[in-house]
């Protein structure tokens, strides 16, 4: 297995050289916008410090301010090992990848602009070779994030303050950024198309090259190490697609999270030219009879909702072991999965979540507002989260939007509910194997494959008197819990799907700030004075769901406590409020009663 330390940072797509560009970098705010015109590229210092891939607001990046700052540059100095460089006729690329910038930037190599990118959730990578010197190089960086309701923002605060459910804000930099030398001709994505549990395996392999007379073969690696599979296909374009059948297959589920080793090698003429290794778990998770249903058999998701922020760190992970020891906390906790909020995580937590076994909802942050600009933005960016992920066996659903975030007048804007149907068909379009959930909480479309509710009744026997009629009748309330929202938008009905409370909970779990002024902030999720009530508070809340037997899944508010929000399990700082096993013995009571239904 591999190690925290060790880890590629692009687990599912790996080369054997690879260099991390992470630790201190020059750094500069620019609030009059000066830099660019007065050539701050051109291989100036910058007169600041900062160590990446922490953002300047947080403790750890060495600044620390909260003040707003919408432009920021960055700047440091490499040299290439000359291996790296290649020579005619074998030059090589070197590719610069960033996990993740917010918001807009443009990349210098040595006063050369490389390219630009707009988005701050995903990765983007280039090839930078065109642009080296013999000896140093310097990478320049300018970032804009602006306060802007209309970029994708999730959690963080459009004001540049905390308030209530927003958080501090992370500008720039707050993923790895690396180094990775690669043929020019090339293994550019893989893209699965089947990975059963009956040992059918089938993936596209996309290429960076002309056209020409490639040889595309894959060998399939147990866990033993042996290979047990072995594929090969000739094309001549820029995509192959290889077929796979694993004899006595190993299916990936929480309780045995078996991954199936990939080894992808691109050849021409006999002579090998790239080779990538990668991994897959052989799993089938579908909805049927208002139920889920992973590898056939009936299963409940219980999962727990997970913001990734830091106490020093804000959405920066504080190391790579940080993204593994969250992953663990939550299985300890004796959830079977995990709602990641408003967030595209670091694809090394993903990789936990595969190894470690935690199935997981993976939504996308959301704008503050709407605009037709907005709309483009957010599905830009989506579209590449769910190409980046699509591969993890640990993802079954997608989340493209929740609460309406961003689209103010869902109910009655036809254009805007256009646009949710528009989201729901292009990520099915891009990953036609997993379930959608077209807008968690309330005010669906027709289209989702989940009827999903965010309800903070309390305490469980209120909750379970809410739900009395859908007890008799299996349809849930055409009204929300929050303001009397609909579930469904007009034109859209319930048809069936599987109902999931995917908002429970969230008791506010700070002694000191259970009072009444603190109850007001937290109006809708109550307080409790000692680990005992919590301990109590939940029992009461889980064995209530126990006897929701229409449901299929639900999600408690929240994994750790995020900033001034103190109703995690956990406190910020990843310590735990009550005893774990306790709690791990609760959802276990819970799932044993679902599968013995």
């Amino acid at each position: 297995m591999d190690t925290t330390d060790t880890l590629h940072p692009r687990p599912q797509l790996t080369r054997p050289d690879w260099t991390s560009l992470d630790g201190v970098w020059e750094f500069a705010f620019d609030d009059e916008d000066l830099g660019r015109g007065d050539g701050w590229h051109d291989g100036r210092a910058l007169p600041r410090s900062i160590e990446v891939p922490f953002p300047y607001q947080s403790e750890r990046s060495g600044i620390g301010t909260k003040d707003v700052h919408e432009i920021v540059w960055y700047a440091r100095t490499f040299e290439v090992p000359p291996a790296w460089r290649g020579d005619e006729p074998e030059p090589r690329d070197l590719l610069l990848h960033f996990g993740a910038v917010d918001y807009s930037t443009e990349v210098w190599i040595n006063g050369r602009l490389a390219g630009r990118n707009r988005g701050g959730h995903v990765p983007f990578s280039f090839n930078i070779a065109p642009f080296l010197v013999d000896g140093a190089n310097r990478i320049t960086l300018r970032v804009e994030d602006r306060q802007d309701m209309y970029q994708p923002r999730g959690k963080q605060s459009a004001s540049g303050k905390p308030v209530r459910i927003y958080y501090w804000c992370t500008t720039g930099i707050w993923q790895t950024v690396w180094l990775e030398p690669a043929p020019p001709v090339r293994i550019d994505a893989l893209r699965w198309l089947e990975t059963e549990p009956d040992g059918r395996l089938s993936f596209e392999v996309h290429l960076h090259g002309p056209a020409a007379a490639w040889t595309v073969e894959a060998d399939v690696i147990d866990e033993a190490g042996n290979r047990v599979a072995f594929a090969q296909a000739e094309t001549r374009f820029a995509t192959a697609t290889l077929d796979v059948r694993i004899d006595a297959p190993q299916a990936w589920s929480p309780d045995r999270p078996y991954l199936y080793g990939v080894r992808v090698r691109l050849a021409a003429g006999g002579r090998v030219l790239d080779e990538v290794g990668s991994y897959c778990g052989l799993r089938r998770f579908e909805a049927h009879d208002s139920h889920f249903h992973l590898n056939g058999q009936r299963t409940f998701l219980l999962m727990v909702l997970d913001q990734g922020y830091w106490p020093d760190t804000n959405l920066a992970a504080p190391s790579a072991g940080a993204l593994r020891d969250d992953v663990e906390w939550i299985k300890r906790l004796g959830f079977n999965a995990v709602r990641k909020h408003q967030k595209i995580e670091d694809e090394r937590w993903l990789y936990w979540c595969d190894r470690l076994g935690l199935m997981v909802w993976e939504e996308m942050p959301s704008t503050r507002n709407w605009s037709l600009e907005a709309e483009e933005a957010l599905l830009a960016e989506w579209e590449r989260a769910v190409t980046r992920d699509a591969g993890h066996p640990c993802i079954v659903a997608w989340v493209p939007l929740v609460e309406s975030f961003g689209f103010p007048a869902l109910y009655r804007h036809p254009g805007q509910q256009a646009f949710i149907e528009k989201l729901v068909l292009r990520t099915r379009r891009l990953d036609p194997g997993r379930l959608v959930v077209d807008n968690d909480g309330w005010e669906h479309t027709d289209l989702t494959d989940i009827c999903s509710i965010h309800d903070y009744t309390q305490p469980g026997e209120k909750l379970r008197d809410r739900y009395a009629e859908t007890l008799a009748t299996g349809v849930p309330p055409a009204k929300g819990w929050y303001k009397d929202k609909p579930l469904f938008l007009a034109g859209g009905q319930y048809r069936g799907q599987p109902v999931v409370l995917s908002e429970v909970g969230g008791f506010l779990s700070e002694p000191e700030a259970a009072d009444a002024p603190r109850d007001r902030l937290f109006d809708y999720y109550g307080s409790v004075r000692s680990g005992d009530e919590l301990l109590e508070r939940y029992r009461d809340l889980i064995e209530t769901l126990g006897t929701l037997t229409f449901l299929a899944g639900a999600c408690y508010t929240q994994f750790t406590d995020v900033e001034h929000e103190k109703n995690g399990l956990l406190t910020f700082d990843r310590q735990p409020k009550v005893d774990p096993e306790q709690v791990a013995a609760l959802h276990h009571a819970l799932l044993e009663r679902y599968r013995n239904g």
